[in-house]
């Protein structure tokens, strides 16, 4: 079977696992961003495997959903993280009677398949939340870092919540990290008024900073940012730089090192349903910064 390319791929918000040698790379079926389809046994998430990111498997599925699962649609931005020796699955989803949000689905493998975890979406209930990532503390506090929607609260902010150790519950009360109005940029999506948040994902820099990648829309394009925390921690106070790491119309993004040492970065682009692949970029790690090579 001949492999895939990247252009050959259609999926949003790309994330990449590497593990034990190899690339599993998760993502939004472009195909069914939007839709409600007729066929809800059509919902699911997909992984492509590679050992080079060059060439790709096809579409293995990881996540079928079950009969009696409450969401219809919008299965987006599905991350996988290895945690306490199984993989857990974050993924947004929407129900016909539940508000947009987060939930932790687990397998013993990459390959899946992933079973429900979370009773229920981490993100609280009255709010329209999406893009759940994990971060763990450096004192092994876990975390989900999430967007709070702009299309519910006009500025769109990330938030944090503590979970139980098990993964299975929120655990005290969420904390706003950014507000999308905020960055020096910020200009509405063009004086449109629409101040978005999305895809958050963090990185520790090799002098210690915790940075935190997210997109955002600035005059029509979709857009990837870097913000810095001020004290290495997920408690701190949050400074966006000015510089973006991305502006050609693509973003919801993530950094991770690849099988040779190198920090790479994944995003879609372009940010046009039906037309968006993974891209790849090769990042240079300065201390308080990343740059794109």
């Amino acid at each position: 079977m001949t492999p895939l390319k990247a252009n050959d791929i259609t999926i949003r918000d790309p994330y990449v696992l590497v593990h034990e040698g190899k690339y599993y790379m998760y993502g939004t079926r472009s195909h069914l961003t939007w839709k409600k389809p007729e066929d809800l046994s059509s919902q699911g998430f997909d992984v492509y495997v590679s050992d080079d990111l060059e060439n790709f498997s096809e579409p293995i599925e990881v996540f079928k959903r079950p009969d009696d699962f409450w969401s219809d649609r919008n299965f987006w931005a599905p991350e996988v993280h290895e945690y306490q020796g199984a993989f857990y699955l974050f993924a947004t989803f929407i129900g016909p009677d539940r508000r947009r949000g987060t939930q932790i689905l687990k397998s013993e493998s990459p390959l899946g398949p992933f079973m429900v975890h979370s009773p229920e979406a981490l993100t609280p209930k009255e709010w329209e939340c999406l893009d759940g990532t994990f971060y763990v503390s450096q004192s092994g506090v876990p975390y989900m870092v999430f967007c709070h929607e702009w299309v519910q609260i006009k500025y769109g902010t990330i938030c944090a919540i503590e979970l139980s150790l098990d993964l299975k519950h929120p655990v005290g009360e969420p904390f706003e990290l950014i507000n999308a109005k905020d960055p020096s940029w910020a200009d509405g999506d063009g004086g449109k008024d629409r101040y978005v948040t999305d895809g958050p994902c963090f990185y520790r820099t090799k002098s210690g900073e915790l940075l935190m990648f997210w997109s955002s829309l600035k005059n029509g394009a979709y857009v990837e940012a870097i913000s810095i925390s001020s004290n290495g921690e997920i408690d701190g106070d949050w400074t966006t730089y000015d510089e973006l790491l991305y502006e050609e119309d693509g973003g919801h993004g993530m950094a991770f090192t690849n099988l040779n040492g190198e920090l790479t970065f994944t995003l879609h682009a372009p940010n046009v349903n039906y037309q968006e692949h993974p891209v790849f970029l090769k990042l240079e790690d300065l201390g308080d910064r990343v740059v794109a090579v």
